[in-house]
């Protein structure tokens, strides 16, 4: 077993967001899933501009907050207590439009 606290990783160099990766692909022999966690402040957009898209599925579980949020061409609000999964190729953006931190887990597989 591998053990690891959020305040003992390093965050990603990101002007807008604190992520922080806990796991990646290389954590166990044939890993095909990274996990990490990521804290949007409010006015925080990712990506900054535009959509993004990547080529592993992303599950996610909203811990504190809420996010508007675009994936598959459609918009909607997430918020703590729910969970979600944008499929490998579909593009997507999230931004905190609120007054408070929105702090989620998520997961990349392939």
């Amino acid at each position: 077993m591998k053990i690891v606290t959020t305040k003992d990783i390093e965050a990603a160099n990101r002007h807008d967001v604190i992520m922080k990766t806990l796991f990646g692909s290389n954590a166990a022999k044939d890993a095909n899933v990274t996990m990490g966690t990521v804290v949007f402040p409010p006015g925080a957009r990712v990506p900054a501009e535009g959509a993004g898209v990547h080529a592993e599925h992303e599950y996610s579980y909203i811990m504190s907050g809420s996010l508007l949020t675009m994936s598959g061409g459609k918009e909607c609000r997430i918020s703590e207590g729910q969970a979600t999964i944008i499929p490998a190729g579909e593009e997507h953006w999230a931004f905190n439009d609120g007054t408070e931190n929105c702090e989620i887990i998520w997961f990349m597989v392939k």
